[in-house]
């Protein structure tokens, strides 16, 4: 995959440096010259440009025509806007993805201003805290679809209503589907006859709405 990233920030240089671990091609462009030494300790040169990622001239010579994802990290909300703006509807770039700094702000980053996903971390460590209050051991590992569906992982507590129970026996929520279950360092595939047991780590696939309803299957009875 061809990924062009705005802002070499923190954010920006460390998700550059993760994606080029993982094989896919990355550029990064930078605004302030004097963040170019500090990019350079953590990604090569030959990926590095130095201009404004809002200016068409800087994206073209920088290769984004080739690109297939550009991600506008910087810090201002107005110029990650731009970017994406331009990068969907200039260059006709497949996927945008936009970072959201200030909440307030999270109502202009949509399809109609050319963000495709739009990541307020604001947002994100709510949720999150939320979700640690009120859904005991459920972690969420990715959000799916806009946040719509969530990857989930809940461990199967001693007298969970799940617990002894096969597959095939439980009435899941509607839109939610068992993906997998690790069991003493092992993955199993669910089928029908699959039996929980005590600590078994379930991943599930669930619509955000619902997580509150499978997370009563696995934690404990009170």
């Amino acid at each position: 995959m061809r990924v062009m990233i705005i802002g070499g920030g923190k954010v920006g240089t460390y998700l550059a440096n993760y994606l080029i671990s993982e094989g896919h091609e990355v550029r990064l462009i930078e605004l302030r010259e004097e963040e170019k030494q500090r990019i350079l300790l953590d990604v090569p040169e030959k990926i590095v440009y130095i201009g404004n990622g809002t200016d068409p001239d800087v994206l073209e010579a920088a290769g984004i025509r080739k690109m297939d994802v550009l991600a506008a990290v910087t810090g201002q909300d107005e110029v990650n806007l731009v970017a994406t703006g331009l990068a969907r509807f200039e260059f006709m770039i497949p996927r945008t993805i936009a970072r959201i700094n200030h909440p307030k702000n999270a109502w202009m980053f949509t399809d109609v201003m050319g963000v495709d996903v739009a990541l307020n971390q604001a947002d994100l460590m709510a949720a999150l805290i939320a979700e640690e209050m009120s859904l005991g051991d459920m972690i969420t590992l990715h959000k799916l679809r806009k946040g719509k569906f969530d990857l989930v992982e809940e461990k199967v507590a001693p007298n969970a209503l799940a617990n002894g129970k096969k597959l095939r026996d439980l009435a899941f929520p509607s839109q939610c589907t068992i993906v997998a279950v690790l069991r003493k360092g092992e993955l199993i595939v669910p089928h029908g006859e699959l039996e929980f047991q005590t600590a078994d780590e379930v991943l599930a696939v669930v619509h955000k709405d619902q997580k509150k309803e499978l997370a009563r299957f696995f934690d404990r009875i009170i």
